[in-house]
């Protein structure tokens, strides 16, 4: 064997290396995500700073190192089809060519991929450094780029822009294998739910509607509006002039304290109103909590596309999306699900379909409603009387205690079979 063909040996020997190493940093890198990262940079491993720089853009890393791989594995062929040429002719490349296939796979590919998918963080913060010195060497960003380029031109799209996404769904999953190996509580695991569905309920979802809003006369003296106040129990309560659809502001329970404790109880509550918010009832509770902690408000009224009262929301109502239901000692409500005997439910009609669905594992369709006694008013096409019932997907609703045209409760059944009742 002369020195160019050791050279040669000895140069496949060192690509077959580098190539394993690559191999190695592109699967360790791509199964870290940047909260992993982050963790360890708090860690103060070595490396972790070098590989939050790559997860934050890892279309900066992934081409190159794709590129680098397969220059490994092309010009480690070439160098040992000719030294198998040199030495053994025709036979000894084709006995060369299943040998390297072999080599490669093992060395090269299995044996490096398989330790980071078994060791990601060593993985990851070992090869972290190299693969930013890889980077960061112009001639290869350039020739990667260059080539991605030449494959737009041929195949027009974008390419890789930013960094992986994390769907609402692969993070709810990822808070339910939590609780499962028990590394967050049940509670936890609630509140991140809440948290995500928070950013998507708008305000019509957790006001109170008009029909329940507790409100007077802007022309009512004080002492029939603490009456009113003090049989309510709210703090706070709407004013309105001509009707609900004229809200002039709102009415504190202490401003009516201090008239009457400066012995003004005759005079029109018009004249302690103190300025409403107004908000739109598609405005997103994501957006309004903020504002209502910035304007130190603890309720805004709610319009509707045509200018009219909706209904109206108080702080409160915003932090019971994240936090659950808070009730004090004054606060006297029927629970929101009562279970029957036989396997019946009884809700309240103001119960949000998608609470009812998670419920019952049930799929009633969402639509301009929001409710379930917006649901019995779809699906019957009309208002019901009281008793009335309604099937849907092996489900029976019955409206009840229906006062007026408003439903308060309703009774859901689970439907036999159809072979069943036959």
């Amino acid at each position: 064997m002369s020195t160019a063909e050791t050279l040669m040996l000895a140069a496949v020997f060192v690509l077959i290396s580098a190539a394993a190493v690559l191999a190695m940093a592109e699967t360790s890198l791509t199964r870290t995500n940047r909260v992993k990262a982050l963790t360890l940079l708090e860690e103060k491993r070595t490396g972790a700073n070098a590989l939050v720089r790559l997860v934050e853009h890892p279309e900066r890393f992934l081409n190159p190192i794709l590129l680098l791989v397969l220059l490994c594995h092309l010009v480690a062929a070439t160098l040992v089809g000719v030294v198998a040429e040199r030495m053994f002719g025709p036979v000894g490349v084709a006995l060369a060519t299943v040998l390297e296939v072999v080599v490669v796979f093992v060395l090269a590919e299995s044996l490096p991929k398989t330790f980071a998918v078994q060791h990601p963080d060593r993985a990851a913060l070992l090869t972290a450094p190299i693969v930013s010195g890889i980077v960061s060497f112009l001639p290869i960003r350039l020739l990667a780029r260059g080539l991605i380029g030449l494959t737009n031109m041929i195949v027009p799209g974008k390419g890789l822009k930013e960094g992986p996404y994390v769907s609402e769904q692969e993070l709810l999953a990822l808070a339910d294998v939590a609780v499962e190996e028990d590394v967050i509580e049940r509670e936890e695991r609630q509140l991140i739910h809440s948290i995500i569905e928070f950013g998507d309920t708008v305000v019509r979802e957790v006001m109170i509607p008009r029909p329940d809003m507790v409100a007077i006369e802007a022309r009512a003296t004080v002492n029939d509006a603490m009456e009113v106040v003090m049989a309510a129990g709210f703090s706070r309560i709407p004013v309105y002039e001509q009707g609900i659809d004229d809200i002039l502001g709102l009415l504190y329970a202490k401003d009516l304290m201090r008239a009457i404790r400066d012995e003004r109880g005759d005079v029109q509550v018009r004249e302690l109103v103190r300025k409403a918010n107004f908000v739109p009832e598609t405005k997103r509770v994501a957006e309004l909590l903020p504002e209502m902690q910035k304007q130190k408000s603890h309720m805004a009224i709610v319009v509707d596309e045509h200018g009219g009262t909706a209904g109206l929301v108080t702080l409160e109502d915003l932090i019971e999306e994240l936090v659950g239901e808070i009730v004090d000692e004054y606060d006297v409500e029927e629970p929101p699900i009562e279970p029957l005997p036989g396997g019946d439910v009884r809700v309240n009609a103001r119960m949000p379909i998608d609470e009812l669905n998670d419920l019952l594992a049930a799929e009633f369709p969402e639509g301009d409603y929001d409710t379930v006694g917006g649901l019995v008013y779809y699906l019957l096409g009309h208002v019901p009387s009281e008793g009335e019932t309604v099937d849907y997907d092996g489900r029976r609703l019955r409206a009840e205690r229906v006062q007026g045209r408003r439903i308060g409760r309703v009774r859901i059944s689970k439907l036999e079979p159809v072979s069943d009742r036959e």
